[in-house]
């Protein structure tokens, strides 16, 4: 016996009919086939919200969205924000074994017989009327300290790039639960029907030697329509956005009617939730045939604005145009806006390549900043700059006089925060002289998060999702809220 010959045998036109008649019946399938009268897909809640949780948010919140800066490899703390003056008089020196205490390193250091601390080769200065110290490598970012909520005392247990990078986006070091941006799409649904609650825009500085994953912006073990869409940086904005030659907008519209309706009738017997989101998915893959084109097209924007975000914003797929897409996401109700650039993992050449991860990204980051705030969107935008960890003290590798690197360091780094929520100039926590350990207000990947769910009025302990008998959050089984932060 061939089962799979038999279950062909059974799909006869008779019973094609007679599932049709005697399942789901005509009046759910055209529940299912007109998005408007699918309330888990398009019917409007108040403020014009599709989807989302029933009581949700739970507090009246200070951000609609969220832009996620990621710098992935871990900018170094000491050369961008954490100005430790101290660090000439110890140069060279070995790091104390009680400054140390018994840190569990990465393989690349871990043979070492000496760990000799290294002095930023960068000037530092105060800025704005907060003071904040920023590094000469980042003048644009200096020019905005006064907008900016700078925490840095941000810590993990991770010290190695995959998990480090999985837990700050996921809430666990390892694969297979839903990044924030999911749980967000799962809790507060999209604020624009036509386009995807959750984008991902990805680039790449000249050394991205770090690999991203899609599985950073998968929906784990949450329907699959809450992950991630991500928009590449040549041609079509999305996979298959434009019909193929000789297929018109009509006919793709009778081609998906018809597989919605095939689709039905496999929910209809199997039962299978992901059905539904399938479904959905391609609802919502017709409607950004019309959406994108206008959401990437940045000719109507003025050359100031252009001019604001520096020349490189005329390049598709770098990281200021990037940020000027993400601002006219967030303009058109966006749920969550994660850019993700690689190549800050300076473990040698660290003079060189900062420099050069800093020229890419300073003027579109406080552009970004400053054109939110010239729309009226960045007093209900949170935005989030920040990597998986830091970087140590020490040097790995050799010291010489305009060359060295630095390995992974997780005990404390820097993030900064502006917008919906967050007090703007600043400054958080504080670190010892080394910049090694934290003296002062320490904030964990999972406070970090806790925290900005509440600016968008979740409480994260009441987020959650029921999956294998267990009811899982973002936060895990921890978090709290930095409320010093809050405004």
């Amino acid at each position: 016996m061939n089962p799979l010959r038999e279950h062909a045998l059974g799909l006869t036109r008779r019973h094609f009919f007679g599932r049709l008649a005697t399942g789901i019946g005509t009046a759910a399938l055209g529940s299912l086939l007109n998005p408007r009268l699918l309330a888990e897909v398009a019917a409007p809640a108040p403020g014009g919200r599709t989807g989302g949780l029933p009581g949700v948010p739970h507090f009246a919140p200070k951000a609609k969205r969220v832009i996620y800066l990621f710098m992935a490899g871990g900018p170094s703390q000491m050369e961008l924000f954490d100005y430790k003056p101290r660090l000439a008089e110890f140069h060279k020196q070995e790091l104390p074994a009680s400054v140390r205490m018994g840190q569990r390193i990465t393989t690349m250091t871990s043979g070492q017989s000496a760990f000799p601390v290294v002095n930023p080769m960068f000037k530092f200065a105060q800025h704005g009327q907060s003071g904040a110290w920023v590094s000469e490598l980042l003048p644009h970012t200096a020019g905005i300290v006064d907008d900016l909520c700078f925490i840095k005392t941000v810590n993990t247990e991770a010290i190695n790039h995959d998990p480090a990078i999985t837990f700050i986006q996921t809430g666990f070091q390892q694969p297979g639960r839903p990044c924030i941006g999911a749980w967000l799409s799962y809790g507060l649904g999209s604020d624009n029907a036509n386009l995807p609650a959750f984008i991902v825009m990805i680039s790449s500085g000249k050394e991205a030697d770090q690999p991203l994953y899609t599985r950073l912006w998968s929906s784990g073990f949450l329907p699959s329509k809450f992950q991630g869409v991500q928009f590449r940086g040549q041609g079509d904005p999305v996979l298959y956005l434009s019909n193929p030659p000789g297929v018109s907008s009509r006919v793709r519209r009778r081609m998906l009617d018809g597989l919605a309706e095939l689709n039905a009738l496999a929910g209809a017997e199997n039962g299978d939730p992901e059905v539904q989101a399938r479904i959905a998915q391609y609802e919502m893959a017709f409607r950004m045939q019309t959406s994108v084109p206008e959401l990437t097209d940045i000719s109507r924007e003025s050359k100031e604005t252009v001019e604001l975000y520096g020349p490189d914003v005329e390049k598709p797929g770098s990281y200021a145009r990037n940020c000027l897409l993400a601002c006219r996401m967030a303009e058109r109700g966006v749920r969550f806006i994660q850019l993700y650039h690689r190549g800050w993992d300076q473990h040698g050449n660290l003079p060189t390549r900062i420099r050069e991860q800093c020229a890419d990204t300073d003027q579109a980051s406080a552009a970004l900043v400053q054109d939110l705030k010239r729309r009226g969107l960045l007093e209900d935008t949170l935005v989030v700059w920040g990597g998986e960890f830091g970087r140590t003290v020490y040097c790995q590798g050799n010291i010489t006089a305009d060359n060295y690197g630095r390995d992974h360091h997780g005990r404390c780094y820097t993030v900064w925060m502006a917008g919906g929520g967050v007090k703007p100039g600043l400054t958080y926590g504080e670190t010892d002289d080394y910049c090694y350990n934290i003296v002062r207000d320490p904030v964990h990947i999972h406070d970090l998060n806790a925290t900005m769910l509440h600016c968008l009025g979740i409480d994260h302990e009441r987020l959650t999702y029921r999956f294998q008998g267990r009811d899982f959050r973002l936060t895990d089984i921890a978090g709290k809220l930095v409320r010093g932060v809050l405004a």
